[in-house]
Formats: C-alpha cells, structure tokens, sequence
C-alpha cells in the first residue's frame, strides 16, 4: 500500500516571517486557492494561510524547522 503524498512549501508573510508548510495538494491547487485567498485578504499571515488551505486539505499544517549540528 502506497502511504499519501505530501508536498512541502517555503512561505513568507507580510510580517517576513519564513515558514515551511506541508500539504497533501500539489503545487498548481495550492495556486488556486492562493489567488482566492489574496481576493478576500488585504494582509498575509502564514497561519491565517494553513487554516485557509485547511478547507481544502485538512492536513496542512505549518512545519516548525530547527537547526541541527552533528
């Protein structure tokens, strides 16, 4: 059994915060629903974003990344 695909986005939002978000939808959906998002919306924010795209895919969640050394 083949386990379910997931896509991983960098974003920026107005405050410049970096993010990465994960999503089952691929990159021409995450367009989409982004060019519908920027019409109701007149600032950015990457957690008014994921619960947005929630809607669509209700695994999307930001992905918190830190930094290792080894």
């Amino acid at each position: 059994m083949e386990g379910k695909k997931f896509y991983y986005y960098r974003i920026y939002d107005d405050k410049e915060k970096f993010d990465f978000i994960k999503s089952s939808l691929p990159y021409s959906e995450i367009e989409k629903l982004l060019k519908c998002y920027e019409e109701t919306h007149q600032k950015f924010f990457n957690i008014e974003l994921v619960d947005y795209l929630r809607k669509e895919d209700p695994e999307a969640e930001i992905i918190e990344v830190s930094e290792m050394s080894y």
